[in-house]
């Protein structure tokens, strides 16, 4: 792993997602459907997965927030860790925090993620984080099951029970892949440190096992691979990357699987590309 004071790297990353009868991001355009593209297979926006990591940080009496960050020396100050994209963001309060050049050091997300957000003198505030999360698309074609909820006792006045049709809407079996990616270049405005990255790291592990919910009860990251390059520059394809640590249907590619077993799944890179790369693992291996 590269350590916080040391120089940033490129690197490239992948999540191995499994979701088993759950709904791992509803699509608001249909009705909060498991989100789905035109040729059948699922997708997980990047919006919703950076949205379970600054909901961890922002939450700064969980448990994860606290076992984190005393993983770091000296540990983690909230002060230096406030999540802009918060749903209660106090837009007067961020615009003071421009003004008084205090917004690069308390806003965690804006420095790994970027952000867009306005100033008041009319220029665009606009940066392009170092981590970059791509759309997460299932390996096969997804079956979107629906139901009818049930509720004993009726939320409307004067009704004893209630029913919402068709609202209970999951995935029986999928497997996604999100690949990330570290770029150094970006730090060079957004002010993200080698520091910032090292929390992301952390976090991801924990990302679905603690934002679990009614709807998105088994959904959780198999493999988290990360793989630095030699250089801020990269020293090897991202997609020769990706594609050695994909898992691939082992038959039947156009049907929804039905387990994990139904695929291949990688647990090393190639001879060929490892000695391309300063260093791989997997995250969830840190669980360990």
């Amino acid at each position: 792993m590269t350590h916080s004071n040391e120089k940033m790297v490129r690197a490239t990353g992948l999540l191995v997602i499994e979701a088993i009868n759950s709904n791992p991001n509803g699509d608001p355009d249909r009705e909060s459907d498991p989100r789905q593209r035109p040729d059948g297979r699922g997708e997980i926006s990047p919006v919703s997965f950076k949205r379970k990591i600054r909901d961890l940080v922002e939450d700064k009496e969980g448990p994860v927030w606290n076992a984190v960050k005393d993983m770091f020396q000296p540990p983690l100050s909230p002060e230096k860790h406030y999540i802009l994209e918060s749903r209660g963001r106090d837009r007067k309060q961020v615009e003071e925090d421009m003004k008084n050049k205090s917004f690069v050091s308390k806003y965690w997300d804006a420095r790994l993620f970027g952000n867009t957000f306005l100033e008041k003198e009319a220029s665009t505030f606009i940066k392009t984080g170092v981590a970059q999360f791509a759309l997460a698309v299932s390996l096969a074609p997804i079956e979107i099951e629906r139901l009818t909820n049930t509720n004993k006792a009726g939320v409307q006045e004067g009704k004893d029970r209630g029913m919402a049709p068709m609202a209970y809407r999951i995935v029986p079996h999928a497997v996604y892949t999100m690949p990330f990616f570290i770029n150094p270049t970006a730090a060079q405005k957004s002010g993200c440190t080698q520091r910032d990255v090292d929390l992301l790291l952390k976090l991801i592990p924990y990302a679905y096992t603690h934002s679990a919910s009614y709807i998105r009860p088994m959904v959780g990251i198999r493999h988290a691979w990360y793989i630095e390059h030699k250089s801020p520059l990269g020293s090897c394809s991202d997609f020769e990357l990706i594609a050695a640590l994909t898992p691939k249907k082992k038959d039947r590619p156009n049907e929804p699987s039905l387990t994990w077993d139904d695929y291949e799944v990688p647990s090393e890179l190639p001879a060929s590309l490892k000695t391309k790369v300063a260093s791989v693992r997997d995250l969830m291996a840190d669980l360990g």
